[in-house]
């Protein structure tokens, strides 16, 4: 055991932890809760790596010391603390709670260096699964599992977003299953997957920023623009909408209340939309849907949902669509869904008969 061959076995990860410290904290995206846990998460592996080093060093000796099953037991408690954080760390609405089978793991791991419940050390050195020796494994898997499902949750992902939380989910399980059907050997492999995965969802996290509006959550306009040149064969309609009365909201109740406005109507478009139809917001309270591979039927469905949706909120908007045809660009059904939709507003202001300070109010 040597600390050249520790950093024989664990440059590429060491690397990469101190790269991923480095752009944490030049980031200017991500809340300072979420930098610092992340950061905690970076240190246990870097721990982690060295007491795994070390446990496997003394493995392979053929007389038995007791640092061994201490060490063990340290790997198998740090391993599930390194997972929760990371959960904790990329969703900060998640409870503190979600610690507690951390601590229970903890607490029995260390507790099997005397009672050998978990996990023993033979006197020849071999490493001996317990009555619970499968209990570190099952709770690593919940937390893996959890986690997994909180990327869905709040990914809204598209499809080639899909592919990227896909790949996270498989490698992550695939490094804490295969230990159990592979070589001890394997057991370093947890840690640089779970390293880079992280590093993966963070770049991830900064593509969303760069893809989506701040306020709203919805696709960009930057995102718009893309997406319009990159499935125009396949884009068959567009619907634009306007908020009504954004303007008298920013006067009277401030932009505080504008903001809520708006994204109320945005979580409304959301709701609305299905497969194959792209939300952006793409100006002030102008909000844009791409419609790929959508019918008519589909299309005037979807129209009638967003009003539906909106009814229920104490706001309004306006809307226009527009059907391809032959020869009709994006821009081109963008001036005809805008058409539409002007008439819209201007229908609304002379039923309810408010002032119109300006064409998008």
């Amino acid at each position: 055991m040597s600390i050249l061959g520790y950093f024989e076995d664990h440059w590429a990860m060491l690397v990469l932890l101190i790269g991923m410290e480095i752009v944490l904290f030049s980031d200017v995206h991500l809340e300072k809760k979420m930098i610092r846990r992340i950061s905690i998460a970076n240190i246990m592996m870097f721990l982690y790596s060295v007491t795994c080093y070390t446990e496997t060093y003394l493995g392979n000796q053929t007389e038995y010391t007791v640092l061994r099953p201490i060490l063990s037991a340290f790997n198998y408690s740090l391993i599930t603390f390194i997972l929760v954080t990371i959960v904790i760390s990329l969703f900060p609405e998640q409870k503190l709670y979600l610690f507690f089978p951390a601590i229970m793991n903890c607490a029995l791991c260390f507790i099997s260096v005397p009672t050998r419940i978990v996990f023993r050390i033979s006197q020849d050195n071999h490493f001996v699964r317990g009555t619970l020796g499968y209990l570190p494994y099952f709770i690593n898997a919940l937390y893996l599992l959890y986690f997994i499902y909180s990327i869905f949750r709040n990914s809204k992902a598209h499809k080639e977003d899909l592919r990227l939380i896909i790949f996270i989910s498989l490698t992550s399980v695939t490094c804490l299953v295969l230990p159990l059907f592979a070589s001890d050997s394997t057991s370093h492999w947890f840690n640089m997957t779970i390293a880079v995965n992280v590093m993966l969802y963070y770049v991830f996290l900064l593509q969303k920023f760069t893809k989506h509006d701040s306020l709203t959550k919805l696709l960009n306009r930057q995102s718009y623009y893309s997406d319009a040149e990159k499935h125009a064969e396949h884009i068959t309609a567009l619907v634009a909408a306007d908020m009504n009365g954004l303007k008298e909201i920013n006067d009277k109740e401030g932009h505080k209340a504008g903001d809520t406005a708006l994204q109320t109507l945005a979580d409304c478009f959301w709701k609305a939309s299905r497969r194959g139809q792209r939300v952006y917001r793409i100006g002030g309270d102008e909000f844009i849907i791409l419609c790929i591979d959508a019918s008519e039927d589909e299309v005037i469905s979807l129209v009638e949902r967003i009003r539906q949706e909106v009814n229920k909120t104490s706001y309004t908007v306006s809307i226009g669509y527009a059907l391809k045809t032959e020869g009709n660009s994006v821009e081109k059904l963008y001036r005809i869904a805008d058409n539409m939709l002007y008439e819209d507003k201007r229908q609304f202001y002379e039923r309810t008969g408010k002032d119109r300070c300006k064409r998008r109010s």
